[in-house]
């Protein structure tokens, strides 16, 4: 059984010291779904919402809290990431918009965190400006999809 790694071998919580890992590209890729209202999701995709738009203003939120994530995840590395890119796809047959993030660095430590926290507040974001008119949204099946790079090379759902 692999152990926990962000304990020491006393039992007490710290930072993993990656420095001794090789660097190498990391790549991670997250998904998660917001359901809604069919009327809501009309309002998105038309681009009536009174606040603007709503996927633009919330891909903007997505990069940014990949930025921040070592702020927000207590042993979190702060990275120098390559490339963040956010899909919002709207799917008005099954009321719900698909988020979907790829995180790129090269490094000493993966990007999965950054990518699931971008995920979440993508949806959190079309949560807040729509809330108004839809209280009812659900966020649903944020996951991690594939990972590669470092000592555990390609990890995929």
């Amino acid at each position: 059984m692999t152990q926990l790694t962000h304990f020491n071998d006393e039992g007490n919580v710290h930072m993993v010291d990656v420095g001794d890992k090789a660097i190498s590209q990391r790549i991670a890729i997250t998904e998660g779904i917001i359901r809604m209202k069919n009327e809501t999701l009309a309002m998105i995709m038309e681009g009536s919402h009174k606040k603007g738009d709503v996927l633009g203003i919330a891909r903007i939120a997505g990069i940014m809290a990949t930025k921040k994530t070592a702020d927000l995840i207590p042993l979190c590395h702060p990275l120098a990431l390559t490339h963040v890119d956010i899909a919002l796809t709207p799917e008005p047959e099954k009321n719900r918009i698909v988020c979907q993030v790829t995180v790129k660095t090269t490094g000493q430590t993966g990007v999965e965190i950054e990518a699931l926290c971008a995920t979440q507040i993508s949806l959190l974001t079309i949560y807040d400006m729509c809330k108004a008119v839809d209280r009812g949204m659900e966020i649903n099946n944020v996951r991690l999809l594939q990972k590669d790079g470092g000592k555990s090379g390609n990890w995929q759902r």
